[in-house]
């Protein structure tokens, strides 16, 4: 159950977004990630642990700066961050003792870190989104 509702609300997260235009802002999926990273924070905290807030702050920290790293350079870093935060879902539960953890979320999060990983790079192959900020222009007139 947790696999099908993860997969399930990312796919309608990325459909949502889409529809309502949500995703025009390049924005948007770096600052999902950031969100997506820090829920294993809000865990440790409900889990009373402060070790495990420290562990979990500092991987919060290292996705946060590399959804930064996506946005400002191509959101593919976005896309693989996502899968990446997937995989490590994946292994969390072997790495980080953090007792606040719902013992369903790990699935769930696979499922959603990675559809959405999949929403958003077939969003970018097929250029409805642009990977890169646009270079600026100039709207000063050079003098002559």
């Amino acid at each position: 159950m947790p696999y099908a509702t993860g997969i399930a609300l990312a796919f309608l997260t990325a459909l949502l977004a889409r529809a309502v235009g949500l995703d025009r802002d390049r924005a948007l999926y770096p600052s999902l990630l950031m969100v997506i990273a820090s829920y294993y924070v809000l865990f440790a905290v409900m889990g009373e642990s402060t070790h495990a807030v420290l562990i979990e702050s500092v991987v919060t920290i290292a996705f946060v700066l590399l959804a930064v790293t996506g946005f400002r350079l191509s959101l593919w870093v976005v896309v693989a961050m996502l899968a990446g935060h997937g995989a490590f879902d994946l292994v969390h539960p072997l790495l980080i003792t953090n007792a606040g953890v719902p013992v369903w979320w790990p699935a769930f999060c696979l499922a959603f870190d990675v559809t959405l990983a999949l929403c958003v790079a077939g969003l970018l192959w097929r250029g409805t989104i642009p990977a890169r900020r646009p270079e600026p222009t100039s709207t000063i007139t050079p003098p002559r």
